[in-house]
């Protein structure tokens, strides 16, 4: 099952009503730094601290009361942990043992149950299918529940309305659910704007299915914790063969380095993916010269690990 733009407007009802829209700035030291005209959408603003707060709430309204089962790394977790608060219903959420501390303890906070196992995010989502079998609770695929990814998308209605004319918008890739939305969006609003998908190269696992036309596995090595799937998901990749313009790869050290010019130059502390769509910029500049495009700053949720890297010129 996909989703379509009819999805995401049905969905934004939904997410006003529990999400005030986030901020859209352009900083000009900035611009100068890329060589284009940059709108920093900071989706790090969220009550989360990440996009998938959209997903998660529109799924869990269209749902309330029916307890979910789910796996992450982290943003998704705490999306689902919050919005299952906001509607009083439970959700087990399966994590990595080594998943981030701070972002263990926010879903915590939010009331879901945590449950650590395996060292990848493929243990936890097999032990999340068997939960799931296990409880008769509704399991949550992070990349393959549609209601998700149309819930995401009304963070692009929101960029398209305030600047309609972009060449293009620039989207982090872990599941793929960010960018399939905003290829969805942008075909119905501003079909001439370009749609481009980034990933680590430590990690190129939707990058690979892409370009190969059917999802694959690949190694997951990535130290960006949001962009750390090792294979590609049907519903997004579905999507994104059809309507994305192009997907790019870019280092962990590259998403370091934009991390760095978004403190700097944008008073902004993004995690590793919330700054890889501006990587995607500084690895290829020629090709976003004197451009105007938004980046989507898809979380604030910088590890201590990240943040002493980030001190490290």
């Amino acid at each position: 099952m996909v989703f379509s733009y009819a999805d995401v407007r049905a969905a934004v009802p939904t997410v006003s009503r529990h999400l005030p829209p986030t901020p859209m700035w352009s900083y000009p030291v900035l611009n100068a730094a890329v060589g284009a005209t940059v709108h920093v959408k900071h989706e790090n603003t969220q009550p989360v601290g990440a996009f998938k707060a959209r997903g998660a709430l529109n799924l869990l309204a269209s749902s309330p009361g029916r307890g979910t089962v789910t796996y992450s790394t982290g943003n998704h977790a705490q999306s689902m942990a919050w919005a299952s608060h906001l509607f009083d219903t439970p959700c087990t959420v399966v994590m990595p043992a080594g998943a981030n501390p701070g972002k263990v303890a926010a879903v915590r906070a939010w009331g879901a149950t945590v449950v650590l196992t395996g060292d990848v995010l493929a243990d936890a989502e097999a032990h999340a299918v068997e939960l799931a079998r296990e409880t008769g609770q509704l399991l949550v695929s992070p990349g393959d529940t549609p209601q998700l990814p149309a819930g995401v998308g009304t963070l692009y209605v929101e960029v398209l309305t305030a600047h309609p004319d972009l060449d293009a918008i620039v989207v982090p890739v872990g599941s793929g659910t960010g960018a399939a939305a905003a290829a969805v969006v942008v075909e119905a609003l501003a079909p001439r704007c370009e749609v481009i998908a980034v990933q680590s190269s430590a990690s190129p696992a939707a990058h690979d299915s892409w370009r190969s036309g059917s999802p694959c596995t690949r190694p997951n090595r990535t130290r960006v914790e949001g962009l750390a799937t090792g294979r590609g998901y049907d519903l997004p990749q579905q999507i994104l063969r059809k309507h994305l313009t192009d997907f790019v790869l870019v280092s962990d050290a590259r998403i370091t380095e934009a991390q760095r010019l978004l403190a700097t130059s944008a008073h902004t502390l993004a995690e590793g993916a919330g700054a890889a769509a501006l990587a995607a910029l500084l690895e290829f500049p020629d090709r976003f010269a004197g451009r105007e495009v938004a980046v989507i700053c898809t979380g604030g949720n910088a590890s201590p690990a990240e943040l002493a890297e980030l001190a490290v010129p």
